[in-house]
């Protein structure tokens, strides 16, 4: 048999099939790195409701975090490092992330889990059409002030005067307490805000509201006082104070009232925002969405101590009332 002959039996080599490339997502979060024994809440709800459409983290999608520890300083280094990596999204939660991640990129498409003032802070043009390569959900805090400020005088008729704790580096601060000035005036409430920008400055925070004259507190929606409700909560215990926060957790460990959108629903929601722009839909022409349900939750056990009854007109509005 000719040489030649038998060199065309020898089978030639498979082409290599390319692998299917598995998309990235970054995700730029305000909070603490997660131990693997106790992973962050909202981390969890983030991984389940991908999941949920379909994505399994670390086999069918990748998800590279990046965690901010509450350091808002951070967060332009950190939105950098998640676009070196060329991911396919980046998901943001509040508005210092979400403007370090518009500042770092043009072009990838980004997520906002739950972060106000969007249009007021030119993020998006627009709800209906926001026009960039940022899409998501808002989750209003200075629009439900004055709805908080009226279920406060409402459980506690004598308040006349009430502190409003805020992040001082969040945009949204510079809005109190002026966008609530006509509530606090038809309930005769004085209102004085006071600022803490850092971990820090809360403790300086809260030994400005026990020199004032307060008999109230009411604190603000935001990431950075979110992570230490507690302490601020242990800090109005023995005052006394009357408190109205925003989401139900506060409630939970001692709030007298929290109101506000499901921050963990909202989470969730973010998920489906990631998979449309992984099937390629573009952020400009993805509406953001705004809550159109909100959670009222009471603490009765707080009331008891502060010596409230709270009346059967919040009583019969609260989705949660905790014994």
């Amino acid at each position: 048999m000719p040489c030649t002959l038998g060199l065309l039996l020898v089978p030639l080599p498979a082409t290599a099939q390319p692998r299917e490339k598995i998309p990235l997502v970054g995700v730029l979060y305000w909070g603490y790195t997660p131990a693997p024994a106790n992973p962050s809440g909202f981390v969890t709800i983030f991984q389940q409701g991908l999941q949920e459409l379909g994505h399994v983290a670390g086999q069918t999608i990748r998800l590279e975090y990046r965690y901010a520890e509450c350091q808002w300083d951070r967060f332009p280094t950190l939105a950098a490092e998640l676009v070196q990596l060329k991911p396919d999204v980046i998901v943001t939660g509040t508005l210092p992330d979400v403007l370090a991640a518009k500042q770092a990129t043009t072009t990838i498409p980004i997520v906002v889990a739950a972060a106000d003032d969007l249009v007021e802070e030119g993020i998006v043009e627009s709800l209906a059409r926001p026009g960039g390569n940022i899409t998501g959900q808002i989750l209003p805090d200075i629009e439900l002030a004055g709805k908080r400020l009226e279920m406060l005088k409402e459980a506690a008729p004598t308040i006349t005067y009430t502190a409003i704790l805020v992040d001082a580096g969040s945009p949204v601060a510079k809005r109190y307490p002026s966008a609530i000035a006509r509530e606090a005036h038809a309930f005769g409430v004085r209102l004085q805000r006071v600022d803490a920008g850092t971990p820090e400055a809360i403790d300086a925070a809260l030994v400005t509201i026990a020199a004032s004259s307060a008999d109230a507190l009411m604190v603000a929606e935001n990431a950075l006082l979110n992570a230490h409700r507690q302490h601020i909560l242990d800090f109005a215990r023995p005052h006394r104070s009357p408190t109205v926060c925003g989401v139900r957790a506060y409630a939970e460990e001692g709030c007298l009232i929290a109101y506000a959108a499901n921050l963990f629903e909202m989470h969730r929601r973010a998920t489906v925002f990631v998979d449309k722009l992984l099937k390629g839909a573009t952020p400009r022409d993805m509406p953001v969405e705004q809550p159109t349900k909100f959670e009222l939750v009471l603490n009765l056990k707080t009331a008891k101590a502060l010596g409230i009854t709270m009346p059967p007109s919040l009583l019969l509005l609260a989705d949660e009332v905790i014994q």
